[in-house]
Order: C-alpha cells, then sequence, then structure tokens
C-alpha cells in the first residue's frame, strides 16, 4: 500500500508533464496490487512446494556454501559499522546533513531539460535565403547542401523539400537526413549534428538563417521545434525588432547556444500604396473603392459557391498572377469614380517600394516574436534559457511588454513543479498508510527520513551518467523512492517486533539489522541487476531507457550504505525524542515488555556479544528446521 501511494498521485498532475507521467503511475499502481496478490497466493503455494526441509548434520548445497562465503564476510562488516555508529551516532548525523546539504550544489552541476538527448537516427536542416529568392534559387542552395550530407559514411538518405510550410515559402528549404542505426556508427546524432554545423552550414552564405534541429516528437509554440523557445510581446513591431535583434546578436556569443534564430522575418519586398485624399477627392474616388479593388486584386472576393458530391466550395476572383506580382499590375488597375466613371488607380495613389516582414504572428492578441536556440552537446538546457531570460529583462521593455518562456522550455520548468507536488503528495499518502500500518506517528517519520538521502545520489548518478534532471529520470527518482522506503520498512517493523518479544532497543536495532540485511542485499541486487540491460541498452529510443535505470541503479548502489545505518540511528534517535516528550509531560516511561517466560528448561549463556551470539543460535536453530527445534526459544 505505501508502494501504491508512491505512484498513484503522479496519475493525477496535470499538464504535458502530467499526460507523460500518467500511464507511468497508473501501471505502477496496477502492477504493484496485482504483486500483493501474487505474494498472498502464489508464492506460499510455491514455497511449499519447493522448499525442502533440512536435516541435522546434511550438507548444505553448494549454492548456499558459495552464498555463506560470500555473504558472512559483508554481514560482519556491516555488523560492526552499525555497532560503531550505534555507539558515535553523531557521525551519522554528520554524514546525512552533509549529504542533505551536497543536494543543491549537484543539483546545480548537473544538466537540466525537458526530455533526454535520444538518438533517433536522424535530423533536419532548415535553410531560408534571404527574401525574394526564387524557388529554384533556393532549391539548388539546399541541394547542394544536401549533396554534402550524403557524402557521409554515417549517412543512409536524404529527402529534399522547398516550401513546405503552410504559407508555401518559395525561399524555405528543409533538409531531412537519415541516418544508420547507432550500433552501426562510432559518432552519436548529437555530435553528427554538431559536425553539421561547423563542417557545412557555417561555410554557407552569411545571409541564409539555417537550424540543425531534431525531427522532435514534442512541438511547442512557435512552430518550432528548439530546445529554448522564449516570447516577447507588445504592441509595436518596430519595437520588437529593435530588441528581437539585440537579444539574438547576445545570445549568439553564449558558449552552448547553437541555431539562435527568431520568428521575426524582415526585408521581405513590398509595394506600399498611399492615397492622396485631396486628388481623390477631386476624381471622385472613395478611400474604400481603392480598398476594395486592391484587395480583388491582391485576395480575391467571394463571387458564388460551387457545389459537388455534397461538398460546397467558394468561388473567389482575383487578378492572374502576372498581374499581381509587382507594379505593373497596379499600373493596369482602374477604380470607380463617381464623376469620370473609372480613372487608372496610380492617378489617385503614390506607391513606394520597401521592405517589410514576412509574417506577423500573434498570441493573446498582442503582437509577438519567438526567439529561437538549440544547445551543443554535453551542455543545459536550463543554463540556456537562464540566459535568454537575463538577456531580455536587461532590454528593460516598458510595461506594457511581456516576456516568458514557451514550448519545451516552459514544459521543463512545469516539470520541476509536477515532480516537487507528486513527491509531496506521495510524502503524504505514505505518512498516513505508515502511520496505520505501524499505529505511530512517530516511525513513519524514521522510514521517510530514508527518501531525502538518496536523492543526492540520484543526482550524482545523473552526473556521472551524462545524463540530464528530466520527464524519465524523474521517473527513475520515483522508482528510487519505492526500493528505498521498503528497505527501511523491513528495518523499523522487525526492530519493533524484537522489542515486542522482550530485547533491549540496542540488541533489537542490531539483530533486526542484522536478520535483514540478506533480503535487502538480494532485492537491491536483482533489481540493479533487473536494470542494468535498460542502462547498457543501445539503439533507437534507448536514451530514455537508459534516463530512467541509470538514475535507479546509480542512486541505489551508492546510498546503500548510508541508508542502511542511518535508519537503525534515527530509529534510536526517535526513540530518544518520545522517552524525552513523555518525561516533559510527567507521563512514565513505557514499560519494557518482558519475554514470555518458557514452560521447559532454561539454559543461560554468559558471553561478551550478547546480540552476536544470539543472532549465531538463531541462524544454527533455523538450519536445524521446525520439527527439531519445535518449543526452544532464544532471548536476552
Amino acid at each position: 500500500l505505501s508502494l501504491i501511494a508512491v505512484f498513484l498521485p503522479v496519475a493525477f498532475l496535470g499538464g504535458i508533464p502530467g499526460r507523460f507521467l500518467k500511464s507511468f503511475g497508473v501501471t505502477m499502481a496496477m502492477s504493484i496490487a496485482v504483486s500483493l496478490f501474487v505474494a498472498f497466493t502464489l508464492t506460499p503455494m510455491l514455497t511449499s512446494r519447493w522448499l525442502k526441509q533440512k536435516v541435522p548434520g546434511q550438507k548444505k548445497p553448494l549454492g548456499e556454501r558459495v552464498t555463506d562465503v560470500f555473504y558472512r564476510p559483508i554481514e560482519r562488516v556491516y555488523m560492526a559499522v552499525l555497532r560503531f555508529v550505534l555507539r558515535q551516532r553523531w557521525v551519522v548525523l554528520l554524514a546525512a546533513g552533509g549529504t542533505l546539504g551536497s543536494c543543491v550544489p549537484l543539483a546545480g552541476i548537473a544538466n537540466k531539460g525537458f526530455l533526454p538527448v535520444n538518438d533517433e537516427a536522424h535530423f533536419e536542416v532548415t535553410v531560408r535565403t534571404p527574401e525574394g529568392t526564387s524557388l529554384q534559387q533556393t532549391s539548388l542552395i539546399t541541394e547542394r547542401m544536401a549533396r554534402e550530407f550524403r557524402t557521409w559514411p554515417e549517412t543512409v538518405r536524404t529527402l529534399m523539400t522547398i516550401g513546405d510550410d503552410n504559407a508555401k515559402t518559395q525561399n524555405l528549404g528543409r533538409i531531412y537526413v537519415r541516418l544508420k542505426d547507432p550500433e552501426s556508427r562510432n559518432l552519436t546524432q548529437a555530435q553528427l549534428m554538431d559536425k553539421a554545423r561547423k563542417e557545412i552550414t557555417s561555410k554557407q552564405d552569411p545571409r541564409y538563417r539555417i537550424n540543425v534541429q531534431e525531427v522532435a516528437a514534442f512541438g511547442g509554440g512557435g512552430f518550432s521545434t528548439a530546445k529554448i523557445q522564449y516570447t516577447v510581446r507588445g504592441p509595436d513591431l518596430k519595437v520588437l525588432e529593435k530588441t528581437i535583434g539585440h537579444v539574438v546578436e547576445k545570445l549568439k556569443k553564449v558558449p552552448g547556444a547553437v541555431d539562435v534564430d527568431s520568428s521575426l522575418i524582415i526585408g521581405k519586398p513590398e509595394i506600399g500604396v498611399r492615397i492622396d485624399r485631396p486628388r481623390a477627392a477631386d476624381l471622385g474616388v472613395s478611400v474604400a473603392d481603392v480598398a476594395a479593388a486592391l484587395r480583388v486584386l491582391v485576395d480575391g472576393d467571394k463571387v458564388s459557391a460551387y457545389e459537388e458530391k455534397g461538398e460546397q466550395y467558394d468561388v473567389r476572383v482575383r487578378a492572374e498572377k502576372e498581374y499581381r506580382a509587382d507594379q505593373v499590375g497596379l499600373d493596369m488597375l482602374t477604380v470607380p469614380s463617381q464623376r469620370l466613371g473609372n480613372v487608372p488607380l496610380r492617378s489617385v495613389v503614390n506607391l513606394e517600394r520597401g521592405t517589410g516582414p514576412s509574417q506577423i504572428n500573434h498570441l493573446n492578441r498582442q503582437r509577438v516574436v519567438f526567439i529561437y536556440s538549440n544547445v551543443a552537446p554535453g551542455v543545459s538546457e536550463a543554463k540556456i534559457a537562464d540566459e535568454v531570460a537575463k538577456i531580455v529583462k536587461a532590454e528593460k521593455l516598458p510595461p506594457t511588454y511581456t516576456d516568458e518562456p514557451t514550448g519545451q522550455t516552459r514544459e521543463m520548468v512545469r516539470v520541476f513543479k509536477s515532480f516537487a507536488q507528486a513527491v509531496l503528495l506521495s510524502f503524504i499518502f505514505m505518512y498516513l498508510v505508515l502511520a496505520a500500518q505501524f499505529e505511530s506517528w512517530l516511525h513513519p517519520v524514521t522510514i521517510l527520513l530514508s527518501l531525502p538521502l538518496t536523492l543526492p545520489f540520484a543526482v550524482l548518478s545523473i552526473i556521472l551518467f551524462r545524463q540530464a534532471i528530466d520527464l524519465y529520470s524523474i521517473l527513475g527518482i520515483l522508482v528510487l523512492f519505492g526500493v528505498v522506503k521498503k528497505n527501511a520498512i523491513l528495518q523499523i517493523d522487525h526492530t519493533n517486533q524484537l522489542r515486542e518479544a522482550g530485547m533491549e532497543r540496542n540488541e533489537a536495532i542490531l539483530q533486526a539489522n542484522r536478520d535483514r540485511l540478506r533480503p535487502i542485499l538480494m532485492t537491491t541486487a536483482a533489481f540493479v541487476a533487473g536494470m542494468m540491460p535498460l542502462v547498457t541498452s543501445q539503439g533507437v529510443g534507448a536514451a530514455y531507457n537508459r534516463a530512467t535505470a541509470g538514475v535507479v541503479v546509480g542512486g541505489q548502489t551508492l546510498s546503500l550504505l548510508l541508508t542502511l545505518v542511518a535508519t537503525p540511528v534515527a530509529y534510536s534517535f526517535f526513540d530518544d525524542i518520545s522517552r524525552f516528550i513523555r518525561r516533559l509531560r510527567g507521563l512514565p516511561p513505557e514499560p519494557e515488555r518482558a519475554p514470555e517466560e518458557p514452560d521447559g528448561e532454561t539454559v543461560t549463556v554468559a558471553c561478551r556479544d550478547r546480540a552476536r551470539l544470539m543472532g549465531e543460535l538463531s541462524a544454527r536453530l533455523m538450519d536445524l528446521g521446525a520439527d527439531y527445534t519445535h518449543g526452544l526459544t532464544v532471548r536476552g
């Protein structure tokens, strides 16, 4: 139930992170519920069939002897360490404090992002030539670049398209590069993309706007697949143009920022029409008639509708392409006059050649410009996003202008907020379940203290495996919490059982942790071994597996010793606190439960290490089997 409490809150997160995490939370919760049913039914039945009774004097099986050779030395070392830390508890207190304190600097060193850097064996290059470039010239430039990609041994094929956006932009080219599978090449996709920037795109004309980017399954706002996306909104396009120009120039100088660009594309040739109002009034031409004539010329007017097979299509009338592509068409256009019938358009307007933006985007009814950037291999996305925010803030825009992250940059921030929300809900539900299980408000705190101690080791494993704190590594941290918490439950529950049987506190702690060391090591080894194929996996999409499994393997392995000694020490600390509170409240100390006296003969043994002798006797009696030890009790 406490494991389900870890994963079930994940299913209720909102936003894009919630869409990713919901299926994970539901699947984990259901699989744990099924495993609970199996543990109550199938496992006891198989145990009754497969476990054989030990006969006194019979030689142990080879597997058990080999296990003892490796396990017994580990047990002796662990018990020696545990005895020392129970005498010198401040050592564990300092170690735990130092470990928790290292979480902040480690998190600052670790890279951060929304999704892992995945090798999908393809990427794309977008090329935007200067505004006004013809379709044929854009095709020639793009094909020349695609030919260089085909010379790479890692390239399988390329696909070139021109003007494949909604606006059919004739100066926009796109090169899709398909690579060999990751197992068949030495360079990763990220390294090949960086190679493309250095060896191919950097040699092109500086006027070309070229981006090397992933073929992302997740696209954010701004109609781009760039890793970093930022928006600046405001009423005046001239102010936006000036600000974005400064931001882009500064961002290009930031180490790790590549493919820096914006959605503001200026320089598109245009003809401005200025109405000469006095002359138009003299000739009897209204402004509305001029606007209507220009609209028919360029955009067209709906004049009828056409129906075919139940579908209705609009019929629009406008000038032929050769009459609306340049000034010649405007010279031939006439407009109605109330005095003269029709007059040439040139008689009432002045034409001005100039340039303007290719497209004006709007967001929340405001003009908006998107800032795009990708990151170089090994650079944190969060670092570049923070640099963009600092550069934009330094422009000191008026209050009527707003800036904020969008796309994957915005979702990256939401991931961390969702993770904090999921952890908070998990801690609350786990505490309630454990409080009901132990019938105590204090023991659940002892168990949950082991979870924060694993977080620095999880972040350290992310750094060692050269990964990032992202959506999938956060899933690994949640899984790690579940495994570590189970270990603490085993330790605390058995300690309570031994104390209820009459054993003194420190001896109960030693005995309980000795008894539970083997199952803890077994489950840890099995869990880590099960994750190793994911850590070493290769191929398309393997980065998602490595991101989750690497955190689990590294965090569980590195934090095992600290959690094994921190949980019993925390238990003793809280037991002392509980006794101190009872004294402050004037309550008598909790009576130690005396062990039940056996009806038969009692043998008293004097020894130097009572807990160790009791453990040895218990182990020997278990080896003999129930038929030979019925009615025997070992107590201290």
